[in-house]
């Protein structure tokens, strides 16, 4: 089992930043892509964001280009996720994911990250 604990969330007004942190234990990280998914209430949960095994290669959610950036630190067993110019429709629980083959397999239990207006 791989074990992800998401830290970093919060309260920030719009226009404002956050970096969420995801700490990895219990397997080797470098050995899993990694991912960062959203829930806003009501809503199914979505993806954000993703980076490859030794970083070389990072997705993003269209809505959230050129605003978030996805990084790791394969030393410290952590994945980033660099939150700038936040908007409301930001707000959500946002959980990190490790992928096995095709699949994300692996969850934490989430961090809540609410914009106001």
């Amino acid at each position: 089992q791989l074990q992800l604990v998401e830290s970093g969330g919060g309260l920030v007004q719009a226009g404002g930043s956050l970096r969420l942190s995801c700490a990895a234990s219990g397997r080797t990280f470098s050995n899993y892509d990694m991912g960062w998914f959203r829930q806003a209430p009501g809503k199914e949960r979505e993806f954000v964001s993703s980076i490859n095994w030794n970083g070389g290669g990072t997705y993003y959610e269209d809505s959230v280009k050129g605003r978030f950036t996805i990084s790791r630190d394969n030393a410290k067993n952590t994945v980033y996720l660099q939150m700038n110019s936040l908007k409301p429709e930001d707000t959500a629980v946002y959980y990190c994911a490790a992928k096995q083959f095709t699949r994300w397999v692996y969850w934490g239990q989430g961090t809540q990250v609410t914009v106001s207006s």
